[in-house]
């Protein structure tokens, strides 16, 4: 539902989980959604371990996200795996998993896709597209795709 200021996902305030490793990333990520003015808490995991730490905090009641937006480049865990662990947990294996990386590898896609992501998109380089595709985003994974409730 948009309002007047901002957006607000599916009625609700359930936080976007980004999983980033790179500052320039993490930080272009949340200036386009700024810019957006999206109101859903960003949540910020920096490598696989800090990612898949979440899965104890929704087991221990924590909301967990409305979408997960994972780079593949991740240090101690790759985002292979942690996209694996995921998708086979049964706390988050609902969760969408919007692949955001700058891999356009064929075996990156079609193992990404293989594991259970939802989308893969390859980052651009530069801001202004940048900041088109965090629209892209958040217009599908926000405002039109609706997850179930159990998630």
């Amino acid at each position: 539902m948009i309002t007047g200021s901002g957006i607000n996902m599916n009625n609700d305030l359930s936080p976007i989980l980004l999983i980033e490793d790179r500052l320039t990333d993490l930080d272009l990520t949340r200036r386009a959604f700024e810019r957006r003015r999206l109101l859903n808490p960003i949540h910020v995991a920096r490598d696989g371990e800090q990612a898949l730490a979440y899965i104890e905090r929704w087991e221990a009641g924590e909301r967990p996200p409305v979408f997960i937006l994972l780079d593949l480049g991740l240090p101690k865990i790759s985002g292979l795996e942690v996209l694996r662990q995921l998708k086979n947990h049964p706390k988050s294996c609902g969760i969408p998993v919007v692949v955001l990386t700058t891999s356009a590898e064929d075996r990156d896609i079609d193992e990404a896709y293989k594991l259970g992501c939802n989308s893969y998109i390859v980052k651009p380089v530069e801001f202004t597209k940048f900041i088109d595709v965090a629209a892209q985003i958040e217009i599908y994974w926000c405002l039109l795709n609706r997850t179930p409730r159990s998630v």
